[in-house]
């Protein structure tokens, strides 16, 4: 559908926003390549399936990595669920193939089934502090955090810590009611270095695809874990 003849008004000042103002805001820019990786990812927080299709290409041409692509897609169903995933998955395969990207992508798996449980506890350790050592013996849902979570998809290799935890942020603040989990990822960015103002640029690239409830309630999870840090 052509939205520049049905809504012409609308288009005008959505473009002007999301493509003009908010991207040249001084301050608030990102790398390309960043940006993208944010956006595809609230798309994915927010179930934003149309729009994550129309957007996908240009986040190919920014230089977003099919490898990266694949490795945003897979770490969102630990966060939202292969149920909301799913669509987002065929929808990228679908996309790939129609770019003549081959099938199945290079594998980037790092563990095994004998050592997934140690590696994640060492990423989470990595992360979010020593007490982590300790945090998987709390309850089976946390040994499955650490083996699964962590060490399925966090060593896995084409995204770096640095990225993961900020995707991570990205899927939290678009979905949603998970304040408490976004608040401790903005602790555990901050850790690794992607600071509050890192953050607050991210949550202003990507405040056109999640609206201003959510964006707002993520500044507000990051200035929380900013005074705690």
């Amino acid at each position: 559908m052509n939205y520049h003849e049905t809504d012409p008004e609308f288009m005008e000042r959505f473009e002007h926003f999301a493509f003009d103002e908010v991207i040249n805001e001084k301050g608030q820019q990102l790398e390309d390549d960043t940006r993208y990786m944010a956006i595809l990812s609230v798309l994915l927080g927010c179930q934003g399936i149309d729009e994550y299709k129309q957007i996908l290409p240009y986040a190919l041409e920014a230089g977003v990595t099919p490898v990266m692509v694949k490795e945003i897609v897979y770490q969102a169903v630990d966060y939202l669920g292969i149920g909301r995933v799913l669509p987002f998955l065929n929808a990228t395969n679908e996309i790939f193939t129609a770019c003549s990207i081959k099938l199945p992508l290079q594998g980037q798996a790092t563990t095994n089934m004998d050592n997934r449980l140690e590696k994640g506890i060492a990423a989470q350790t990595e992360i979010f502090g020593e007490h982590m050592k300790e945090a998987w013996k709390t309850g089976h849902i946390n040994r499955w955090l650490a083996a699964n979570c962590f060490g399925d998809y966090y060593t896995r290799n084409g995204l770096d810590l640095k990225q993961r935890e900020m995707i991570t942020f990205c899927f939290l603040a678009a979905q949603g009611g998970c304040e408490p989990q976004l608040t401790a990822h903005a602790k555990g960015n901050m850790n690794l270095g992607n600071d509050k103002d890192f953050l607050i640029k991210v949550v202003s690239q990507c405040l056109p695809y999640i609206g201003y409830p959510r964006s707002l309630n993520a500044i507000t999870c990051i200035n929380n874990a900013a005074q705690s840090n």
